[in-house]
């Protein structure tokens, strides 16, 4: 077990880790854990994690848990790197890499944080955990909770879940309540929920949660035999996965088990973006988007519990938010599946959109190692990925029908 505090990321007040909290008690600031890095390192060191399997639990040294027997877990983490050699040449990148999140258990990042999350839900004895969801984080949730044998009410906004995330959410058992009002207001039922009813909450305001997500940064540099990249885009909804990927960075780097960090690019749908608006305003104060709407919808938020994490993130990392278009989101998409095999949800597609549009304002280093995080699997969506392909055509069953829908030639 590493040392470590929760501490407040405002005033610095050290918290109780054995009670839940998700706010500091002095300031309202936000919490995040600090793990003793050095201690860390010598007993990722002596434990030898480099041979076992690349996993969120490969690094449990560095991961803030008291009771290692309490894991609950999937097998999530070791998701692939993927060389996009045809993207690159498509774009005119030297180095370009996804790190598809895609294939966890669940289909999404969100189970990096749900491991931690829901280990550390058993280690405090709670009985019932929550969150708000646009989809991903109610099915990945439901899944370890039924796995935990926790009981698990997830919060959704009214007819903005895709199907293929509510399907999950159902199927392993949680009580799926549909709230009149957006994201923002579903997490604001919850947070208050709490305190009044004793859940557990596992939205990223949860500080255990990045503990389990930032081992994608571990792992992009592990992957890479030790090499950082030198840039790194990401999708932003309410920012935790931003907050952990940089987390992971620093502490990896602090840990001499790679040198330096990368410039990230945070990339927000443009009907959802008001960390985005805060960098183009040149603004320390985020103004919320009241009614937040893209095709997007794992970042359909206007009100980010994380931002002030995020924009601390970017600016540490000198880099920036910006926006890409619901168009350039899908086109982004077809491009990752057609090239490179890769299918994401659109949100999954986000990152990559906000390369290409650099790399067409001149804004990106081409010869730069840069890797865009694609966050969640396309399966996730299928309708809006059946709305934007062409249906199937129908012949009759035999060859020369086939032969003549394809030009006679076979292709």
């Amino acid at each position: 077990m590493v040392t470590y505090e929760i501490r407040c990321i405002e005033c610095g007040e050290s918290h109780d880790p054995t009670r839940p909290a998700y706010a500091c008690t002095s300031c309202g600031g936000l919490l995040e854990a600090v793990i003793d890095e050095k201690e860390a390192a010598q007993a990722l060191d002596e434990g030898a994690f480099r041979d076992r399997p690349l996993s969120v639990w490969r690094y449990r040294e560095a991961i803030p848990v008291d009771d290692i027997s309490k894991v609950a877990s999937l097998r999530e983490g070791g998701t692939p790197l993927i060389r996009c050699r045809r993207l690159g040449e498509e774009f005119g990148l030297e180095s370009l890499w996804i790190k598809f999140d895609g294939t966890n258990p669940t289909g999404s990042f969100k189970d990096r944080g749900m491991t931690v999350g829901v280990t550390k839900a058993l280690e405090l004895g709670m009985t019932t955990v929550a969150c708000a969801s646009t989809g991903n984080t109610s099915a990945s949730l439901a899944a370890y909770a039924a796995l935990a044998d926790l009981d698990c009410v997830v919060l959704i906004p009214e007819g903005n879940v895709a199907l293929g995330k509510l399907a999950q959410a159902m199927m392993h058992g949680a009580d799926v309540l549909s709230v009149r009002g957006n994201f923002d207001q579903a997490l604001d039922v919850v947070m208050e929920a709490s305190e009044k009813l004793g859940l557990y909450v596992l939205n990223s305001v949860n500080p255990f949660r990045i503990e389990g997500q930032k081992t994608a940064a571990y792992e992009i540099c592990d992957q890479l035999k030790g090499v950082t990249p030198e840039a790194l885009y990401i999708p932003v909804g309410n920012g935790g996965n931003s907050v952990a990927y940089w987390k992971g960075f620093k502490e990896y780097d602090s840990m001499d088990l790679t040198s330096g960090c990368p410039t990230m690019r945070g990339i927000q749908a443009e009907g959802a973006a008001p960390i985005a608006a805060m960098f183009e305003e040149g603004s320390d104060h985020m103004k919320p988007v009241e009614e937040p709407e893209t095709v997007a919808t794992a970042i359909r938020i206007g009100n980010p519990a994380n931002w002030k994490k995020t924009v601390r993130a970017l600016k540490e990392s000198g880099g920036h938010a910006s926006t890409v278009t619901d168009d350039e989101i899908l086109e982004a998409q077809k491009f990752m599946a057609r090239l490179e095999g890769i299918f994401p949800e659109p949100a999954g597609a986000a990152a990559l959109a906000g390369l290409i549009k650099d790399v067409e304002e001149d804004l990106a280093d081409r010869s730069a190692v840069t890797v865009c995080v694609s966050t969640g699997h396309g399966l996730k969506d299928p309708d809006t990925a059946i709305r934007q392909s062409a249906e199937p055509r129908t012949i009759e069953a035999s060859v020369e029908a086939l032969s003549k829908l394809l030009g006679g030639d076979g292709r």
